[in-house]
């Protein structure tokens, strides 16, 4: 039987990816809308004076800085991805190296499946650039659990030998 966290997060893992369906699912028109949603609040962070600029102006902002976010995002949806494999996976019988591998695997894997998705949604097309960006931010999520499930094994070690 399984222990309840990796039940938890094989859960959290398939609504996530669920999420991530479900936003490759989105037109163009909408994927484009939620895009400058975030341009705008942006805009409003880092720029004092942006509810003051023309529309061509925030027009010239957002073209500046679309690819970057929208890079950002899949690259942040799949290294969440990658901690929520990682949470699914690990345990104290097998190397967690070995989980990380097989958790970037099934984010690879399902990153070219998302990309095949959206070659089917009006208005997107499915790239291999996204496939490599979706991996790398999943490479991220794994690497950055490994080091957090290896401080606190340092840490419970430390404070065993105590």
């Amino acid at each position: 039987m399984l222990p309840l966290r990796k039940k938890l997060f094989i859960i959290c893992t398939c609504l996530w990816m669920t999420v991530i369906f479900l936003f490759s699912a989105r037109v163009a028109e909408e994927s484009t809308a939620d895009s400058n949603v975030v341009i705008d609040a942006i805009g409003n962070i880092v720029i004092e004076d942006y509810d003051e600029y023309t529309e061509e102006e925030k027009s010239q902002f957002a073209s500046s800085v679309e690819f970057p976010i929208r890079k950002l995002a899949h690259a942040t949806e799949y290294c969440i991805l990658g901690i929520l494999l990682m949470g699914c996976f690990v345990d104290k019988k097998h190397s967690i190296v070995m989980y990380g591998g097989l958790s970037l695997v099934i984010s690879a894997c399902y990153a070219m499946s998302d990309e095949f998705h959206q070659l089917f949604v009006k208005g997107r097309s499915g790239k291999l650039t996204d496939v490599l960006i979706d991996s790398g931010g999943a490479l991220v999520g794994i690497l950055i659990t490994i080091l957090v499930v290896k401080k606190y094994i340092n840490f419970k070690e430390r404070k065993n030998a105590a």
